[in-house]
């Protein structure tokens, strides 16, 4: 079975950082993300365009460039993380994640029975098409595919340690940015009440042996400390934040230098 490389490091207590795929639709966007030192890839059909078949295109490539690929579907639209998971992908995360209740059909749709009620769709990429019987193959992603819940509201922090106990789920990742806006202080990562909440899900995941994960926090002050608090599973960016980021300081660079003569 091909290696889940982000829960490989979680379970090894280090950090696990994300590519954020938003734009970039080429087989090779593992490859580039795997060069810079990152573990899995967040393939955003969320708030990114890609199709499922752009979504798994990139998946099925990624399996074989040393990278997790991972997917983000809308939370109304578990069907599409299954056929995501039938075709390339490791692990899914889900936005907007409130109640155990919802956890709880996030947990179902992407387990198979008897935790869950996933159908086998035959054979899985994640053994390049040449897997073990099926009830050894199945029991065996179950182990392996990351299942994450994302926590975005003060509800969902209120019931943090419930959630956290729901079977089947791994990760719980502060969506920091919607956090901040449904509180009524968007942007203000480093708030007290966010500070709080980061605590109250990092107690939560540390008492239901669950990983705290990070979303939308990429100040080197506050994504120090949420990782001092235990978060371990971290989105580091998106392809377009970081293309922006490594193009615009190149070209201070280049504008700077006086030509001879």
């Amino acid at each position: 079975m091909v290696p889940n490389h982000a829960r490989q490091r979680m379970q090894g207590g280090e950090v696990s950082l994300g590519f954020g795929v938003h734009h970039l639709r080429g087989s090779a966007v593992g490859m580039i993300a795997a060069a810079t030192g990152y573990d899995w890839l967040f393939i955003d059909m969320e708030h990114g365009a890609a199709s499922v078949h752009e979504a798994t295109q990139i998946a099925i490539a990624a399996l074989g460039q040393g990278i997790t690929p991972i997917v983000r579907c809308c939370k109304d639209a578990l069907f599409e993380g299954t056929r995501a998971l039938d075709n390339g992908a490791m692990g899914v995360v889900v936005p907007h994640v409130d109640t155990p209740e919802e956890a709880r059909a996030v947990a179902a749709a992407f387990r198979f029975p008897p935790l869950g009620t996933r159908s086998w769709g035959g054979p899985p990429f994640a053994y390049n098409f040449q897997p073990p019987p099926v009830a050894e193959a199945q029991a065996e992603l179950n182990r392996e595919i990351l299942v994450s819940c994302m926590i975005e509201t003060p509800e969902a922090v209120e019931n943090a340690d419930v959630i956290a106990a729901v079977p089947g789920i791994d990760v719980l990742m502060i969506g920091t940015s919607d956090l901040t806006a449904s509180m009524g202080i968007p942007g203000q990562i480093g708030h007290e009440r966010v500070q709080a909440a980061y605590a109250k899900v990092a107690a939560a995941c540390a008492a239901a042996g669950k990983v705290l994960g990070m979303g939308g926090v990429y100040d080197e002050t506050w994504a120090a400390a949420y990782i001092k608090l235990g978060a371990r599973f971290i989105l580091a960016g998106s392809d377009h934040t970081l293309l922006m980021a490594a193009a615009g300081g190149r070209s201070r660079f280049l504008r700077g230098l006086r030509a001879a003569g």
